[in-house]
């Protein structure tokens, strides 16, 4: 397919070079990065061929983030920077084939940094790395899933293996998936959902009954007030911008809540219209409010009793008395303990000025249709399900649940981690899913929750669990506490990795270790019945059709679909009640079992080929109907909490560049945060740099701090930047070392990576 030298990705961090903060989003410069990119990895003629497709009806979805289309005609370019990187990470030239494995040992490849390993190329055959060897070699289909076979066979108990998922997977291989773990006996499915936005799906259960959020894309546009906090459009979610701007032209107000001031939110310049490229574009937020780290919930309390007593001084112009009458419960308490908070605690916590509160608040009052928009920022914090179930109390207060414009909206990172979790993905599914599930197959799924991420690495930590297999990610740069997540993964006695390209877990292996080239969303998908499709759902719960059309790396490379179905028949043996051969032949007759067991899914494969695929029901949304407890919206009340700095400490969040997708480093530069040609920097005050006796350019380790234990991540440049004095900041996964695995979210158990307590220590000639 391509070529199969290694290709050169070195660099020093030491030329890293500071070109200052950028104040605008997209333009013409993403479409040349755009194009750059996907020419260097793909050439000309099959990026014209991929780019085309992408986002497209009868194309193929981003494998990048979830946000989704809006109804109707799609623009040709349906792509943003990230997306179209993306896109040639994956349709990439570039092959990793055995004898790349011949000229590096696993010792020589644990020295290269992830950014190398990923721009190797697509993997192409199946591998395997045996106990005492220091090469991956060749290994067949049959041999390795025999292999994975004999293992699972041999553990005491079927909860001593750990079944990890991305959100890249699709809806079939995901349900197929949870199906083959359920039928071994485990429910061990940590996924990536657990260390993004388990916060938000925990905090919107006990509020609404459902975890997903309660807009459409439509409903943005309709927006009179949006507020976008702890997250980062520009980088993370670039189309959204474009929603922004269409809402902003409509007369919608956004409030930006954000402890750095990032380019996107700030101005937008769309590519595809004239004043974006030859235009100032277009003004983001209208107040931007630069919150310290972990403040947000102080944040929500404090606009709560200032629209309380709006409402005192003008009775039912703020309170939607008739909606949380008859549709909400827990209102007094609420009230009550929401009357009683100090603002001045408020402020402290937050670190902005009474005046920009009241602002705000006044903003809010003003709304009739309003819109909360969060992410990461507000999810992994300790305090994180008291934060979002805060600002879920804001609106439900003013009646803004199940109304056009008006809602929660979760943003969720990674394409179909929600429609993971809608295919059965979690280590505790509902009863209602399991007994569905059990008629439709014959099999009896065992009701005991499994582990999450952070329990799955205790269990290999501590030997009670012995076989880890993941269906796609990079599970060892992923998660958190990097030297214990690695030292678990080496105690096991199996690490199967379905992957596309090389990264760093396939070199964090347990005693033997497999990995297993899977197709990606480009390629065609070709079994039995023919050509295949699969299906997503975006962040808005919108279930449409995937389209690969490109020819794949390698003859040995396997849809994840026919991995898993080939893989079942190995362990579970021919009599086993499900039909996986039917399965692997037409994805239809998946569809099929879908549409049996999973709620929102009847008829299936009808709904999923209308032009834009369908919508799954929503009760809160579609008729202010409460699956809850209490058969209402339920106003939650939780201690005020937020993130105070220690002495002579700075509070750190880890973050994405603008040149990556999670852990796939596509570059080294991050443009909008003026940073080129490297990633080990650290952002902090400038008040604080002078207060620690450091300069701007200073080369410090980064020594984190959490029940008198110290991590260390070594080695990076002090960059003077406007984040909120006490606070810093510093990409991940660099500083994934630094995050503790016991310092998580209250309930949630996702890893606090917003909320680092860390000191500075200057390195000698630094």
């Amino acid at each position: 397919m391509g070529r199969t030298q290694d290709v050169d990705a070195t660099y020093d961090e030491r030329n890293v070079a500071v070109t200052g903060a950028k104040h605008e989003a997209a333009g013409v410069k993403a479409v040349m990065v755009s194009l750059q990119r996907a020419v260097e990895q793909m050439g000309p003629v099959r990026t014209a061929a991929t780019l085309t497709k992408l986002n497209q009806r009868h194309g193929f979805d981003c494998p990048g983030c979830a946000w989704p289309e809006e109804h109707g005609g799609r623009k040709l370019a349906e792509f943003c920077e990230n997306g179209a990187k993306a896109v040639a990470e994956e349709a990439t030239k570039r092959v990793v084939t055995p004898e790349f494995f011949t000229r590096h040992s696993i010792a020589e490849l644990e020295a290269r940094p992830e950014y190398w390993l990923s721009q190797q190329g697509r993997l192409t055959h199946p591998m395997v790395l045996r106990p005492g060897e220091d090469h991956y070699r060749p290994i067949g289909w049959d041999d390795a899933y025999r292999l994975i076979a004999d293992e699972l066979t041999a553990l005491a108990d079927p909860d001593e293996a750990v079944f990890y998922t991305s959100g890249r997977t699709s809806n079939e291989a995901a349900f197929l998936y949870q199906l083959l773990v359920r039928s071994l006996g485990t429910n061990n499915l940590p996924d990536c959902s657990n260390m993004c936005h388990e916060s938000s799906g925990t905090a919107l259960i006990d509020a609404i009954g459902i975890g997903k959020g309660s807009v459409t894309v439509e409903d943005l546009v309709l927006a009179d007030l949006i507020v976008i906090a702890g997250q980062n459009p520009g980088t993370n979610h670039p189309r959204m911008l474009s929603i922004l701007e269409k809402a902003k032209a409509n007369g919608a107000k956004i409030i930006a809540v954000n402890p750095l001031p990032e380019a996107g939110l700030i101005r937008f310049k769309d590519p595809q219209k004239v004043h974006g490229v030859v235009g100032d574009g277009v003004p983001i937020a209208d107040e931007f409010v630069q919150i310290r780290l972990g403040g947000d919930m102080a944040l929500f309390a404090g606009l709560g009793k200032l629209l309380l007593e709006a409402d005192d001084k003008a009775p039912g112009s703020i309170l939607d008395h008739d909606f949380i009458d008859a549709h909400t419960a827990g209102f007094d308490s609420w009230e009550r303990q929401t009357r009683e908070v100090d603002l001045d605690t408020v402020l402290e916590a937050t670190g902005i000025t009474r005046e920009q509160l009241q602002r705000v608040a006044t903003m809010m009052a003003a709304s009739q249709r309003t819109i909360v928009c969060w992410a990461m920022g507000l999810t992994q914090q300790k305090h994180a399900v008291p934060t979002i179930s805060e600002l879920s109390n804001l609106l439900l207060m003013r009646g803004m649940i199940g109304k056009p414009g008006a809602g929660l909206c979760p943003v969720r990172g990674h394409s179909n981690v929600q429609g993971d979790r809608t295919m059965g993905i979690w280590e505790k599914m509902p009863e209602r899913f399991l007994a569905a599930l059990d008629d439709r197959f014959g099999i009896a799924s065992p009701r005991k929750h499994g582990y999450d991420t952070v329990e799955a690495i205790r269990a290999m930590r501590d030997g009670k669990a012995k076989v880890f297999m993941a269906m796609g990610g990079n599970f060892a740069s992923a998660t958190p506490d990097t030297a214990v997540t690695e030292a678990a993964l080496r105690n096991c006695s199996l690490t199967v990795q379905v992957s596309t390209k090389l990264n760093r877990s396939h070199l964090v292996h347990g005693r033997t270790a497999l990995i297993l080239p899977s197709l990606g969303r480009t390629d065609r998908d070709i079994q039995a019945g023919g050509k295949q499709l699969v299906s997503v759902e975006d962040s808005m719960s919108m279930v449409h059709l995937s389209r690969g059309s490109l020819t794949p790396p390698g003859d040995q490379v396997r849809s994840e679909v026919a991995i898993i179905c080939q893989l079942a028949r190995t362990v579970l043996g021919p009599d086993h009640p499900v039909q996986w051969e039917t399965f692997n032949a037409d994805y239809d007759t998946i569809r099929d079992a879908i549409a049996a067991v999973v709620p929102g899914c009847t008829d299936y494969n009808r709904k999923v080929r209308a032009p834009d695929g369908f919508q799954l029901p929503h009760p809160p949304r579609d008729s202010r109907e409460f699956p809850t407890a209490t058969g209402k919206a339920n106003f939650a009340t939780y201690p005020l909490e937020w993130v105070p700095v220690p002495e002579g400490r700075l509070v750190l969040q880890t973050l994405r560049s603008h040149d990556q997708y999670n852990t796939t480093i596509y570059g080294l530069d991050d443009r909008y945060r003026g940073v080129k040609g490297g990633r080990r920097v650290v952002f902090v005050n400038p008040e604080d740099i002078t207060r620690f006796g450091l300069r701007d350019g200073d080369r410090v380790d980064l020594i984190s701090e959490f029940d008198g234990q110290q991590r260390r991540a070594e080695d990076f440049r002090v960059i003077a930047y406007s984040t909120p004095v006490g606070n810093a900041a510093a990409y991940y996964p660099e500083t994934n070392p630094l995050v503790p695995l016991d310092h998580v979210a209250a309930r949630s158990n996702t890893p606090v990576s917003k909320a680092i307590v860390v000191r500075l220590e200057r390195r000698p000639h630094g």
